[in-house]
């Protein structure tokens, strides 16, 4: 195949529905899906009955019918109902996708009046099937596994397999260093809100699915005796992993570096919201050694939101 003519919003020139669609393919970096975490969500009916809905949102489409075809995108504004046929003797897998039939490749609607883009009911596929038929220009929504003899669907038969084209990502990246001395005597076995330093603002983007958290200690002072601590990251009511500090280094003042690493599920009820991320401490009585953070030491905490279903 030659170079194709001509240069996409080239003045004067005749521009192809294909060069569109690779336009298409080009900013979506090849990959396809939903656009957001909530786009074309299939659940039940209000009343479950022999069909389920898909919700509002877009996506996009690789083409499958010839190479080269490019990708297609596609909306849909509200819900729409699909049926689901019910099941006889035997139980009965389908898939519930988001199709693309474009004549110039397969098919022989008229996109003046027929509907070229639709929601597709693939029936009869594997219990664990993940991915439309070969040579579907589909992108899967859901698999509906439905009991035999069974004719409504439940959110239980329901598996939600869409993925997001391009999942955003978002990186926060907070520093503190503290102005003076601040020291945490063992002694209680409790957990405590320590360094008064360790603590950022942070605004959750309104479409994160999880966040991955760094804190970083660096000189980290160890005075008077051995240490048996744990420090844990804290946001609302999300808690990291304890990341345990066992120091036998004696009496001697020491300095050590201490990473705080959490992957963590960003609940509803956080998106959109700006919330303080601490770092908690705890002292255990083993050990009868202190912690001490000062002028030299430096603290960092690295975020990075993703994006993910909803």
């Amino acid at each position: 195949m030659t170079l194709a003519q001509a240069p996409l919003l080239t003045n004067g020139a005749t521009h192809s529905a294909q060069t569109f669609r690779m336009m298409i393919r080009d900013l979506s970096r090849g990959s396809e899906g939903v656009t957001e975490g909530n786009d074309l969500k299939v659940t039940p009916l209000t009343v479950p009955a022999g069909g389920v809905l898909v919700g509002d949102g877009s996506g996009i489409i690789r083409g499958r019918a010839a190479s080269w075809q490019g990708h297609y995108t596609a909306y849909n504004i509200g819900t729409e109902q699909v049926p689901i046929a019910p099941t006889g003797a035997t139980a009965r897998a389908d898939l519930v996708v988001l199709r693309v039939q474009d004549p110039e490749y397969e098919g022989n609607q008229d996109p003046a009046q027929d509907p070229v883009v639709f929601f597709d009911v693939v029936s009869g596929v594997s219990a664990t099937a993940t991915a439309p038929p070969a040579g579907y220009s589909a992108i899967p929504l859901a698999r509906i596994n439905l009991p035999a003899n069974t004719g409504t669907v439940t959110a239980a038969m329901i598996t939600d397999l869409r993925r997001i084209a391009n999942p955003r990502r978002e990186r926060i990246l907070r520093t503190s260093f503290p102005s003076e001395l601040s020291t945490l005597k063992y002694s209680d076995n409790k957990w405590h809100t320590w360094p008064a330093a360790a603590r950022w603002s942070i605004p959750i983007p309104s479409w994160a699915a999880s966040m991955k958290v760094v804190t970083t200690f660096a000189g980290l002072r160890m005075t008077k005796a051995d240490v048996y601590a744990a420090m844990q990251n804290v946001i609302a009511a999300e808690k990291g992993q304890n990341t345990v500090i066992d120091d036998d280094q004696g009496s001697q003042t020491r300095r050590s570096t201490i990473v705080l690493a959490d992957n963590l599920t960003v609940p509803a009820v956080l998106r959109g919201t700006t919330q303080s991320l601490f770092v908690q401490t705890y002292m255990s009585k083993i050990e009868t050694g202190d912690l001490s953070v000062d002028g030299s030491t430096s603290l960092i905490c690295d975020v990075e939101f993703t994006e993910g279903l909803i």
